[in-house]
């Protein structure tokens, strides 16, 4: 079997090599080029190209990981946002439906207009809020044109690769003797890693179970807010053996009113994965595992 990887060097796409490496053979692309292989296009932007790497490849199953996920930015170049959230994976819907190949594509709770406090189940009314919210909800719709798809929402993610959340807050207490965060956005912290390998398991199941294709929610069991997550980061650093100027007791709580951005954030990203449970039979560990795990790691590889 062969798979197409885009979007190989981000964060999930790095993950889903290792993830996706048991399947078959792997075909990863980043944005560049001239670093991928045989000069193939693993660039969202370039749509013309997209379709020759597809025509090239032959791949049976197509893996976006690629997106535009510079939220405030995309407020400012709708249209980029749009291309690269939207039209390409519609490209990638067109080609893999013309191959009869699976598509699996990510995308995230900003489809939905963050009200409420129950958790957002697949079935619920969308309502973006910003131009990223609007352009991931067009590309689910593009990649459901394809008969053999996944689709994933997911929230927070963050990586032991690459700069995220955790690392911002502990270079921070490093620095300073307080710190203010956040605490009336809620949702799940899911890591990358948990992402790749709940997509490798997915995939294998729906190949031989067509039936199982369509919309699920994927994120770690559980929730928290901006300023919970901050707390028990630096808490376990602690536990870890770094020194912080600011402790979990020195990070102060604030509303998001107070942190004006170009794009509106949801304050409810809670997300309900009782569909992919029951779908593949798993279970998704609390986000505090993941947390700390990353945590651990990261304090092995300074």
């Amino acid at each position: 079997m062969k798979l197409l990887l885009l979007g190989c060097d981000g964060q999930v796409g790095w993950e889903l090599q290792r993830a996706l490496s048991v399947l078959g053979e792997v075909v990863a692309l980043g944005r560049h080029t001239t670093a991928n292989p045989g000069q193939l296009c693993g660039d969202l932007s370039h749509l013309a190209g997209l379709v020759d790497t597809v025509r090239r490849v032959k791949p049976d199953v197509i893996v976006n990981a690629a997106a535009h996920t510079a939220v405030d930015k995309a407020e400012s170049e709708p249209e980029l946002a749009r291309t690269l959230n939207a039209l390409a994976p519609g490209v990638l819907a067109t080609e893999a439906e013309k191959l009869g190949a699976w598509l699996v594509h990510y995308s995230t709770d900003y489809v939905f207009d963050g009200s409420g406090t129950q958790p957002w189940r697949e079935t619920d009314v969308t309502g973006p809020l910003s131009v990223y919210g609007q352009t991931k909800l067009e590309g689910e719709q593009a990649v459901a044109t394809c008969d053999k798809h996944l689709i994933f929402r997911t929230s927070w993610v963050y990586a032991a690769r690459g700069g995220n959340f955790a690392k911002t807050m502990l270079r921070l207490a490093g620095e300073r003797e307080t710190l203010t965060v956040i605490n009336d956005q809620i949702g799940a912290p899911t890591s990358a890693e948990l992402l790749a390998d709940v997509t490798a398991h997915a995939l294998r199941a729906a190949m031989s179970q067509p039936e199982l294709a369509g919309l699920y929610h994927c994120v770690a069991g559980g929730e928290t807010s901006w300023h919970g997550y901050a707390r028990y980061v630096i808490e376990q650093a602690q536990a870890l053996g770094w020194t912080l100027k600011a402790g979990p007791e020195q990070v102060m709580p604030t509303p998001t009113a107070s942190y004006p951005t170009p794009a509106p954030r949801p304050l409810n990203s809670r997300l309900d994965t009782t569909r992919l449970q029951a779908a593949f039979g798993l279970t998704l560990p609390p986000w505090q595992q993941g947390v700390t795990r990353m945590l651990t790691e990261i304090t092995a590889k300074p």
